[in-house]
């Protein structure tokens, strides 16, 4: 098949069956008729020579080619938007683009959800597509996968301009019952009680890897997947965790725990925005990168008085 004889809008529709699973839903999505959508998956099978598409009972399931296909047009058809965003102006209050973020659960909830939240008012049509951090996220943005990545400054890229988030401490937090908080929290103590750490996708977070570089040892009970999970694993109990100071602010409250300055010496976490450096010019990623700047900000200002 020659490519000046496709039909390249077929790609869009392509792209929006594989994301939706149904011809009716991706013809709403791409305000077409579903008749419309109905031709435009025959002439992606006939052009394709593969059923994309097949019917199992009342869903639609896409063959091994369809899938072996779909990340690779996916990310043509956003470069293709991307390009076209970068050379016209960028209006939040009308546009309906597509941001796709690497970030942690951690991030996930003290930046992006309340930015998200204040985005409802002003720019209605934007769209996030948050994925949790991993090994493979550094490759997703140099292929055009991600337009940032959040990510604790031993993990950017050193070929992609990236700039401070803001810098982040590690408490102490354990359930507010916890005889251990009864006087001040010693280092002895500390390495007495037993611990919740977090591990992401079988990747270490900052502080585990501060903690596994100086050697430091402590009795790990429980091993969580997320941060947002820890607190549901020190509710009456003896455990304690470290986390992020911004998160233990919003979490102490509604799980009764309780925050204590940590009593062995650790580096602050400096959390990066990174971003592919042939997009430093798009204006509508400069337009996020300001908005995240500014919800940094206010979560700065939104931290409680220094824990004791």
């Amino acid at each position: 098949m020659r490519l000046d004889q496709f039909d390249l809008n077929l790609f869009v529709a392509f792209d929006m069956l594989m994301r939706e699973r149904s011809v009716t839903r991706a013809a709403q999505r791409l305000n077409m008729t579903q008749p419309a959508m109905s031709a435009a998956l025959k002439r992606l099978r006939e052009s394709l020579g593969d059923e994309i598409l097949v019917q199992h009972g009342k869903k639609m399931i896409p063959t091994a080619r369809a899938m072996e296909l779909a990340p690779a047009i996916a990310s043509a058809i956003e470069d293709m938007r991307n390009l076209l965003a970068s050379s016209s102006d960028f209006d939040p209050a009308t546009s309906r683009r597509r941001f796709r973020i690497a970030a942690s659960d951690y991030i996930g909830t003290v930046l992006i959800a309340p930015l998200i939240a204040r985005l409802n008012r002003e720019a209605p049509g934007i769209e996030f597509e948050i994925r949790l951090p991993e090994s493979a996220s550094a490759k997703a943005m140099e292929d055009g996968g991600l337009d940032l990545m959040m990510t604790p400054e031993q993990y950017v890229s050193p070929h992609h301009p990236r700039e401070l988030l803001f810098t982040e401490r590690h408490v102490v937090i354990g359930c507010a019952r916890n005889a251990v908080f009864e006087q001040a929290l010693t280092p002895e103590a500390f390495a007495a009680c037993g611990h919740v750490a977090v591990e992401i996708q079988n990747r270490q977070t900052f502080i585990e890897e501060v903690l596994r570089q100086r050697g430091y040892q402590r009795r790990i009970e429980v091993v969580a997947p997320s941060f947002l999970q820890v607190p549901w694993l020190l509710r009456d109990t003896d455990r304690l965790a470290l986390m992020h100071e911004r998160l233990a602010n919003l979490l102490v409250g509604p799980f009764a725990l309780r925050i204590a300055e940590c009593p062995i010496v650790l580096p602050p976490m400096n959390e990066m925005m990174q971003y592919h450096s042939a997009r430093a010019n798009d204006p509508g990623l400069g337009w996020l990168r300001q908005q995240f700047r500014n919800a940094a900000m206010r979560s700065g200002r939104d931290l409680a008085d220094p824990v004791s």
